[in-house]
């Protein structure tokens, strides 16, 4: 769990110790119960988890979501009770009434938290029979992944995981407390919206009452928390359903859920004064971290130059140390090559690491392919100074400069990649992440959080031979005056300026008003200051290869609003299951959704997405297209039929 005590997941659960919460079925529930109580008469209820039966004698561990409580069941107090306990399978759900007793000190459970008492039964009820399970339900996962999502009610029914949900429920009131405090409305958005592409695909639900016409579900509010800024509501918060059709990840899952913030009259740092005190609040009461504001600052550029990502992990060292300087002059091939077409040299230093395998050396270097580089150089430092295959190639003067530069002592690991900037520095920083993992260098305990800032506005795509904006359209740029300037050198232009590298390099350059946060190493927020004025937006919109007329079909209600009034606003969202995965310690988000989808957006307990009847679709006005492959099959069927 992440460095998580048992007292951490106690408090994180929400009270999964707690809570007395009678019923008709049950007094007390099972987690409760202390020595304290011995001699009251209880009634619990719950799935039988353990049983085990020391021949006159039966004990039973009976649990539910408070936790677990040992049952025993003697022939002399309950008969009938002793035959039903006899008969239990773990998953039964029995009933027991009965006299709380304290155990002997020598008896005492320190791994249960009820473990100093047990409930000497007067009566035992079968309420619920079970089938065999699957998998056995504990504490440690026994199924595969396939197995645990086909049948995720019952993988439901682990502890683990019934903490994770709880924590998530104790975030979502924290969020609601911390947000409401601060004066933000919490206003529901619409789910059914117009789909205006960009990015991901959009979900399409068609209509039943205007055929051929679709919503799209949200990818985001986006558009929408800006209406309630011109609305003038000031001050809006939403812990909102999200839907993205892309490929997903460990990370990712088709739906999802945001913290949504937006704010009136405000600029950067509005936002982030509000955003810190969240993010430390939610720390503080759910992992008792204390995590004290501000927060580190990046530049993009700085991040990148440093770490290697726009999402450095500050729980470690091994900084990247641009060697360019150093190896101006140098006779290396791969180096020079590397520098004139305009690259860098780059290296981390691991201390500590020199002595390293061919298969490990192969190994980085496999890392540093999978970003796009030819490959990494290992080197090491000893006391005679850089050795290596490549040292040899380096003057004197460069090895030492080099070994002054990265800061290393003798018996350090140094690995080199070289290349274009865009590929060169995001191989480091994975070779930085796997390096830290592989030497324990990561404090698994800590909390380390980092403000991203100046993210370039929009970027060149090749595949879509166009301006994609890196945020999101909506995104004020830092110079908005050259967004108007350049939109009107492409209004005039055409494609020919679209084609100037010049031009592209300057619209490249522009800077955003945007800011993502990141804890640990990852992105859990991204957000903007807004466009306010009906002037630079259309003009982004322009730099994005929209004419008017789509602009209008795509935005207009958008535009028309701004066109009356908008405040300045600018905010933020939160991946709100990545938070709690983050909180929860967990290595997925489906730890942290009830019901989550696999990584083919398959949800293979209710066996979605599922075909429709011809019924259904008929009322939609929709005819499926059918596959080629399928066709000649059922030509075959039906042949065959004859």
């Amino acid at each position: 769990m992440n460095g998580m005590t048992n007292e951490n997941r106690k408090t994180a659960a929400g009270g999964t110790t707690g809570g007395s919460f009678p019923t008709g079925y049950r007094t007390h529930t099972c987690g409760e119960l202390r020595a304290a109580e011995a001699g009251s008469e209880v009634t619990v209820a719950g799935w039988v988890s353990a049983q085990r039966d020391h021949g006159g004698l039966i004990f039973i561990d009976l649990r539910d979501r408070w936790g677990e409580v040992q049952v025993a069941v003697d022939p002399a107090e309950d008969p009938e009770g002793l035959e039903v306990a006899r008969a239990a399978r773990l998953e039964d759900v029995v009933q027991v009434t009965g006299t709380v007793r304290a155990r002997p000190e020598s008896a005492v459970n320190p791994e249960m938290t009820t473990g100093d008492c047990e409930v000497h039964a007067h009566r035992l009820v079968m309420l619920a029979e079970t089938e065999t399970p699957p998998f056995v339900i504990g504490e440690e996962a026994t199924a595969s992944e396939e197995m645990g999502l086909t049948y995720r009610y019952l993988d439901l029914r682990r502890p683990p995981l019934q903490r994770n949900l709880a924590l998530r429920h104790r975030a979502a009131q924290i969020t609601r407390r911390y947000f409401d405090a601060r004066g933000f409305l919490e206003i529901e958005t619409p789910f059914l919206i117009r789909s205006t592409p960009e990015g991901a695909r959009d979900y399409l639900v068609p209509s039943r009452l205007h055929h051929g016409r679709f919503y799209a579900l949200p990818q985001s509010p986006q558009q929408y928390k800006q209406l309630l800024m011109m609305s003038g509501f000031d001050r809006y918060v939403q812990i909102v359903r999200c839907f993205r059709d892309e490929d997903l990840r460990a990370d990712r899952q088709p739906e999802f859920t945001q913290v949504d913030v937006e704010m009136s009259f405000v600029g950067e740092e509005d936002v982030i004064e509000v955003v810190e005190g969240y993010v430390a609040e939610l720390l503080r009461e759910t992992r008792g971290v204390d995590l004290h504001p501000p927060f580190e600052r990046f530049g993009y550029d700085e991040a990148m130059r440093r770490f290697g990502t726009d999402r450095p992990d500050l729980r470690f060292g091994l900084e990247i140390v641009d060697l360019s300087p150093v190896v101006s002059d140098t006779a290396f091939k791969v180096f020079r090559t590397a520098l004139e077409e305009g690259g860098l040299v780059g290296a981390i230093a691991a201390p500590g690491y020199g002595e390293i395998s061919r298969s490990e050396g192969d190994r980085l270097g496999d890392v540093a392919r999978e970003y796009g580089a030819a490959g990494a150089i290992p080197l090491t430092v000893s006391p005679e100074g850089l050795e290596g295959p490549v040292a040899k190639f380096l003057s004197e003067a460069e090895k030492t400069e080099i070994v002054t530069a990265l800061g290393a002592e003798p018996g350090a690991l140094v690995i080199v990649v070289a290349g274009e900037a865009g590929t060169t520095l995001p191989a480091l920083g994975a070779l930085r992440l796997s390096l830290a993992r592989q030497l324990d260098l990561i404090d698994e305990s800590e909390f380390r959080c980092a403000w991203v800032r100046d993210f370039p506005l929009l970027e060149w795509s090749e595949e879509e031979a166009r301006m994609v904006a890196v945020h999101h359209p909506f995104t004020s740029a830092a110079e908005p005056e050259r967004v108007v300037a350049l939109a009107a050198e492409l209004i005039e232009g055409g494609a020919q300026v679209m084609a100037s590298p010049e031009w592209r390099q300057q619209v490249c350059g522009l800077r955003a008003r945007a800011y993502d946060v990141v804890l640990n190493g990852i992105e859990i927020a991204g957000g903007s200051i807004r466009n306010h004025r009906m002037r630079e937006q259309s003009a982004l919109f322009t730099l994005l290869g929209m004419d008017e007329a789509e602009t209008r079909r795509r935005f207009g209600f958008l535009l028309t609003a701004l066109g009356y009034g908008a405040p300045p606003h600018g905010g933020i969202a939160f991946g709100f299951d990545r938070l709690v995965m983050i909180l929860a310690g967990a290595g997925s988000l489906r730890e942290v959704i009830a019901f989550p989808k696999t990584t083919s957006a398959m949800s293979l307990m209710d066996g979605s997405p599922a075909e429709v009847s011809d019924e259904q679709l008929d009322d939609l006005g929709l005819k499926l297209r059918r596959g080629v492959k399928k066709d000649e099959e059922a030509e075959k069927d039906s042949g065959n039929d004859e």
